[in-house]
């Protein structure tokens, strides 16, 4: 069964652009989650400068879905999560100057940290995804160091559109990776209401996290008509 979590970071980057107390993504995940997504995706960043401790503590306590919070491996980020306790942590890379991920975790090079943060979030009994670039090697580390799902970044095949067949048998073989590492096949960035066919018709993943498509196609049609329209396609769509 495939499912949609829908990220609602840009809820709360509007927010902040007039520094004001809305809209408010804890009521926007309320009409995310009535529009049929299966679970809601915030990204906590150190600087917090969209969504914030506050949003993901409301969250937890409000909604009836899956919760995923996508957070560096940072001492920081596990204290607080371990507190809170999300459905899902996705370990992602940050970068200070950068407007959003756009690059995998390097499993390989940061062994030790993934390591650590993996042990201490299933300790919680938290599950673990690790944002990765679809390269089986990096992906069989993944699972070594205790990963149990693995969000295959899909920035490349979204901008790259003359590579996107490329991009696509890439993406692929990184599926046949995981899933023969015993890992949980989930998509994600700068997927829209498009590009997401040929991984649908794939069935390269079990899991989808799409987010600017959704809040964007939101500000013309609403933000729940924008969700039952993309979750429309994720069940609709066959192999």
């Amino acid at each position: 069964m495939r499912t949609l979590s829908v990220n609602i970071d840009h809820i709360a980057t509007l927010r902040q652009a007039r520094q004001e107390s809305f809209p408010d993504p804890v009521q926007a995940a309320a009409l995310v989650e009535a529009g049929g997504a299966d679970g809601i995706t915030v990204h906590l960043r150190q600087d917090q400068r969209h969504i914030n401790e506050r949003d993901v503590k409301l969250l937890r306590q409000t909604i009836k879905t899956e919760l995923t919070v996508e957070m560096a491996a940072t001492a920081a980020m596990l204290r607080f999560v371990q507190r809170v306790r999300p459905d899902q942590v996705t370990l992602v890379p940050e970068v200070v100057t950068e407007v959003t991920t756009t690059s995998g975790i390097d499993v390989l090079r940061e062994r030790n940290k993934i390591k650590r943060a993996v042990a201490e979030l299933r300790k919680a009994g938290i599950r673990v995804c690790i944002f990765i670039e679809p390269e089986p090697e990096q992906i069989k580390a993944a699972g070594d160091l205790g990963a149990q799902v693995v969000e295959l970044n899909t920035d490349r095949y979204s901008k790259e559109i003359k590579r996107r067949e490329f991009h696509l048998e890439r993406l692929e073989k990184g599926a046949i990776a995981a899933r023969a590492a015993g890992l949980v096949v989930n998509v994600g960035h700068g997927l829209d209401y498009l590009n997401v066919v040929p991984i649908l018709e794939r069935n390269l993943a079990q899991g989808f996290s799409i987010g600017f498509a959704v809040v964007a196609r939101a500000v013309f049609v609403g933000l729940k008509e924008a969700v039952q329209e993309m979750k429309r396609i994720i069940q609709e769509v066959r192999s």
